[in-house]
């Protein structure tokens, strides 16, 4: 499990990374692009994966990763369950998240070989 406030704090850690209201739920930015959301209401974060790290998050973690049930989910929008989400499992997925939006000076910094 990963509460809310943990959201934040991770999102946070990030370099350039900063919070800001889009419509009725919090987003994470770097440079101005959002890199995950926060629904507190729903108990639930979207993160802007690639197709293929959506792929593997959601095939090795079902009904707790899984892509946007419409056309976003096509673009890497990906929902996180974060009442069942591990928070190591989160923090990876966060991370690729960072990495998939960032600038490649950002990103690199926080790139897993």
């Amino acid at each position: 499990m990963v509460s809310l406030a943990e959201v934040s704090k991770l999102a946070l850690t990030y370099e350039g990374a900063d919070e800001s209201p889009h419509f009725e739920i919090i987003s994470f930015r770097v440079k101005k692009k959002i890199f995950a959301t926060l629904n507190k209401a729903e108990g639930r974060a979207c993160l802007k994966l690639s197709l293929i790290d959506q792929d593997v998050f959601s095939t090795t973690n079902p009904g707790i990763i899984f892509p946007v049930p419409n056309a976003w989910g096509k673009y890497g929008w990906t929902l996180v369950n974060l009442k069942r989400i591990r928070k190591t499992v989160f923090r990876d997925a966060l991370n690729c998240a960072y990495c998939n939006v960032a600038p490649a000076l950002l990103a690199n910094k926080y790139r897993v070989s």
